[in-house]
């Protein structure tokens, strides 16, 4: 051991975990100089169009590229015929035609690719092929795809006896309506040939290794000729965990020899991209007289829409989280995918979860209305704790504060009623009322959600971590896979390097595909599995530097790196990193990995699927204009445990944002499909809500560590949006004492026009 330094004047490392550091793209975004994937370009670069199927179903019998080709400034014109590779691909299940050759099987399904010098001459050849469709009768029915067979998969929860019964019962049926991501940075990306016969994609992604080995099958090449570099991610909430334009547009590059630029607008987006599964849930669940659930029942059926994608793992989550954060000793769940000629869903914020809550809490109001119970006394009651066991048979072991979020807000003060301002009653400044019509509700709902990938994936993700000197100074430089969509995951990383290494400079390299796997920026799960490994390799790289610190003089036991120096567990500095690394870095690469899960067993449900819970509470206020069917959220308390809260800040953002986006669900966001046909695909008639529509919010957090987790955290992302739904459809209610079964609730709803 070195003789000891006078103690460093250097001061703490700033910003580290458990601060709130400044988004390094925050003011770039706000001011508009933020390079989205829709700002790429390159020299001599081409533009790609898409012609789409107008029908949800229909056989294609004869495609004629004449004119197109004949179109001044096109370069290419491509068919399913023209893919060289796979002529499908898909998250879990290969079956989406990169082109549809012999039959489309929902509207917006592509059939050709066009690349040409300016975008409108793309758009115009795209419009000039001729397709002879034989319009097909199409599935559009969930419940008669069932009957018919077409099912992703069935996934059955048995737990207790099955012929339970109870004091008393209620029961209901209750839908959700295709909600849609509605981010604002439509699918756009830029691909480049290379001189290897490969291809480099520049793309807004949420998983770049996916897409790496879905695209070089797709393209017949080996998977190291295809990089992929992320690019700018305006939003992503589920749906850029599935291709869109990726393959798309490095075929077109790779047959013209020329970068090759999509960008969808907003209406083909709609088309483009995945959505929330609606759902059709029929509950039935038993208690005793003291509001004690005795059983819970229940018969859920999402459409999946016309492929795969990630249905079969949102079919398990709606499985088992489908009875809520509550003990229920005998559980009867059937949980199905269905396969229809609807668009196509797959993952949405909230992923199975969303669905079941609005079904769950709603019968859990039901049920405290016919015991005459308060509505957070029956939840309460039947609150899981530490130790609980799931309907799985899974153990419980992290905290759930399921009775204490309750607690936190039913105890929040009670908003002001409105002073009379035009802005503080339904339909604000249209002046449509001054409160002779209005009334006053309050509504509660908790929920549950799993937290990263389940039922034995091999879910890990892997950091590289350099820690060198630059310009005489330490500097860390971090490289991930990982997607930043928004969440601030540039931000945690750097805030974990900091606090590892005592170093106050840390570069966040841009994700791309020459490092090791991150998964996918989905399942709550980044702060988690990434924080995981960039902290590994943090403490690799800690490891190394008091190593070699220990082959020159001595014993290294019981130091850390603290402000650029090495010091003693008391703080005395010991050693100066620049005399310790000189112009030799030391770099480490770690996988990381949360602890293993389980497959469900195929005719119980049971196993231990899951690695972590999140719960969230949220109570609505809401005033309701029911003449006009008009309704304004007064204000939203929410209560969730985070674990740790890694960036407070960045916390908050994900609540509110979270609950704005449950919110939607439950008053305006739905994508209307009729026959299988969208009638709404563009933001003029697909509402969301706007800055006059997310109502103050009050945010009580806790943190409870998880000590199976780094730094205790628990994902954040996902929860808030789960109750928010349940929550301000029980104002409604409690309102107007309408049972209001569907989200959204429309207006018609709650004027008696249906």
């Amino acid at each position: 051991m070195t003789t000891p330094m006078t103690e460093t004047s250097r001061g703490a490392v700033t910003g580290g975990v458990g601060d709130s550091p400044v988004r390094p793209d925050g003011t770039l975004k706000v001011t508009g100089q933020f390079a989205f994937s829709s700002d790429l370009s390159a020299d001599g670069m081409l533009w790609g169009a898409t012609l789409r199927s107008p029908y949800a179903r229909a056989r294609i019998r004869g495609i004629d590229l004449t004119a197109a080709l004949a179109l001044p400034g096109v370069r290419a014109v491509l068919t399913a015929a023209d893919v060289p590779g796979a002529g499908s691909y898909g998250l879990e299940v290969a079956d989406q035609p990169v082109l549809a050759a012999d039959e489309v099987s929902y509207q917006g399904e592509p059939v050709a690719v066009v690349a040409a010098d300016h975008p409108e001459t793309a758009r115009r050849a795209a419009a000039r092929i001729v397709v002879d469709y034989e319009p097909l009768p199409p599935v559009t029915d969930a419940e008669a795809a069932l009957a018919a067979g077409d099912i992703f998969r069935h996934v059955p929860v048995r737990r207790g006896d099955a012929h339970a019964t109870a004091e008393v019962v209620v029961t209901g049926v209750y839908q959700v309506g295709m909600q849609d991501q509605a981010f604002l940075g439509p699918e756009s990306g830029l691909a480049m040939p290379t001189v290897d016969g490969g291809v480099d994609l520049y793309i807004a992604t949420q998983w770049l290794h996916v897409d790496q080995r879905q695209v070089a099958s797709c393209l017949g090449l080996p998977v190291d000729r295809v990089r992929l570099y992320l690019a700018g991610v305006g939003g992503a909430f589920g749906a850029r965990e599935d291709l869109s334009m990726q393959v798309h547009a490095c075929l077109l590059a790779l047959r013209t020899g020329r970068p090759v630029k999509m960008v969808y607008g907003r209406e083909e987006s709609f088309f483009g991209h995945v959505h929330r599964h609606p759902a059709l849930m029929r509950y039935e669940h038993g208690a005793d007289r003291d509001g004690r659930l005795v059983y819970v029942k229940a018969h859920i059926v999402l459409d999946g829409g016309a492929y795969a994608s990630s249905t079969p793992a949102v079919v398990a989550n709606a499985a088992t989280l489908g009875v809520g954060p509550y003990e229920v000793p005998n559980v009867v769940m059937d949980a199905y995918g269905a396969r229809t000629n609807n668009p196509p869903c797959g993952a949405m914020r909230g992923f199975g979860a969303v669905q079941t809550c609005f079904g769950y809490e709603s019968q859990m109001d039901k049920l405290a209305a016919a015991l005459g119970l308060d509505p957070v006394e029956i939840r309460r009651r039947n609150a899981m704790t530490t130790g609980s066991v799931m309907p799985t048979g899974q153990v419980v072991d992290g905290p759930a504060p399921v009775a204490r979020l309750l607690e936190l807000v039913r105890d929040r003060p009670a908003p002001p009623a409105a002073s009379g301002d035009p802005r503080e009653w339904p339909g604000g400044v249209a002046n449509t009322t001054h409160g002779e019509s209005v009334v006053r509700g309050v509504g509660y709902a908790i929920g549950i959600k799993n937290v990263c990938f389940s039922e034995g994936f091999d879910d890990y993700s892997t950091a590289r971590v350099r820690l060198e000197m630059v310009g005489g100074e330490p500097v860390v430089l971090v490289h991930t896979a990982a997607a930043e969509v928004g969440q601030g995951l540039v931000t945690l990383q750097a805030q974990i390097a900091r606090t590892e290494l005592g170093v106050e400079r840390v570069v966040v390299a841009a994700a791309d595909t020459t490092v090791g796997s991150a998964g996918s920026s989905s399942a709550s799960r980044q702060s988690y599995v990434t924080g995981g490994a960039v902290r590994a390799a943090c403490q690799a790289v800690r490891d190394g530097v008091l190593a070699r610190l220990g082959a020159r003089a001595g014993p290294a036991d019981g130091l850390r790196l603290a402000g650029g120096m090495v010091v003693t567990a008391s703080g005395v500095a010991v050693a100066d990193l620049a005399e310790v690394l000189g112009d030799d870095p030391v770099e480490e690469t770690r996988q990381w990995r949360h602890r293993p899960t389980h497959p469900l067993d195929p005719r119980t449900g049971q196993g231990d699927a899951h690695v972590q819970y999140a719960f969230a509470a949220h109570r609505a206020t809401v005033d309701v204009d029911v003449e006009l069917g008009l309704v304004r959220v007064v204000e939203i308390a929410t209560a969730q445990d985070v674990g740790k809260a890694i960036n407070p800040q960045a916390v908050l953002g994900q609540i509110h944002g979270g609950t704005a986006q449950g919110l939607g669900l439950a008053l305006m966001e739905e994508l209307r499909v009729v026959d299988g046909l969208v009638r709404n695909p563009s933001f003029t008639d697909y509402l969301i809500p706007t800055i006059l529509d997310v109502p103050p919010m009050t945010v009580d957090v806790l943190e409870l560590a998880d000590p199976h987790a780094p730094y205790g955290l628990r994902g954040v992302g996902e929860p808030p949006t789960i109750s928010s739904t349940p929550a301000v459809v029980a104002a409604i209610r409690a309102a107007t004492g309408l049972a209001l079964s569907r989200v959204p609730v429309r207006p018609e709803y709650l004027t008696g026009a249906v």
